[in-house]
């Protein structure tokens, strides 16, 4: 069973001062208004969030929806953004393992990760012991996929009172905390590096290809910066 102790720990870390609950809910909230513009209902919107909890992969399947995609465009769409989620679950994953745990919960908690509870899990699991940390994290999924639902919900009623920049400014509050949050964990040598090489080599390459320019600057970036950070430290 859940340790509930260690649960409703991790329920709380929404309520710390660096929590990203406030940014998650304001893109979310975009979100939602983004699904009624489109002609979401108000159960389709919020049963989005429900399974795919992921502010890109919902707007690509908004945006795909949008300019008449099939059913399989909108698959591939959210399939390949959603799979930026896969380097995360490794890295995560073997930090929380223990014999003493059932692998049912390993199985669903999988589906909590996502940047926002990533980052908060990254910041306090060595203060959990690592047979106790499963639970923490069922416990800050729960927390930030909570608050995605309802931020998603309340978008939705209050579509109509938001205009396109206020749509906008909601959607960009996750980003820029993220940015905020990779900033201040600049403490190696490979860490600073592929921020410092992203930084650069994203822009340069929108001028080579605009829609991979992400993609191409990060792998780049990532690739050297782990090369150099091996090399640093021979």
């Amino acid at each position: 069973m859940i340790n509930s102790k260690y649960f409703f720990k991790g329920l709380g870390c929404v309520k710390s001062f660096d929590s990203p609950a406030i940014a998650l809910g304001c893109c979310m909230a975009a979100i939602g208004a983004l699904f009624k513009n489109i002609g979401f209902n108000l159960q389709e919107s919020v049963f989005s969030t429900f399974l795919t909890y992921a502010l890109p992969g919902s707007l690509a399947m908004a945006e795909t929806m949008i300019i008449g995609g099939s059913l399989l465009n909108i698959f591939f769409a959210v399939w390949l953004v959603n799979s930026r989620l896969y380097p995360m679950t490794v890295s995560l994953m073997p930090l929380m393992m223990h014999d003493s745990q059932p692998k049912w919960k390993y199985y669903i908690s999988c589906h909590f990760v996502a940047v926002s509870a990533w980052l908060i899990m990254q910041k306090n699991y060595r203060s959990i012991s690592k047979e106790n940390r499963i639970d923490y994290w069922m416990g800050v999924g729960t927390a930030t996929w909570s608050i995605a639902i309802i931020a998603t919900l309340i978008g939705f009623i209050a579509a109509d009172y938001l205009n396109k920049d206020i749509m906008i400014g909601l959607a960009i509050v996750n980003p820029i905390y993220f940015m905020c949050m990779m900033i201040g964990s600049m403490k190696t040598f490979q860490i600073n590096s592929s921020i410092i090489l992203g930084f650069v080599l994203g822009p340069s390459f929108y001028f080579i290809s605009p829609e991979w320019c992400i993609l191409f600057g990060g792998f780049i970036a990532g690739t050297v910066a782990f090369f150099l950070g091996e090399k640093n430290d021979n």
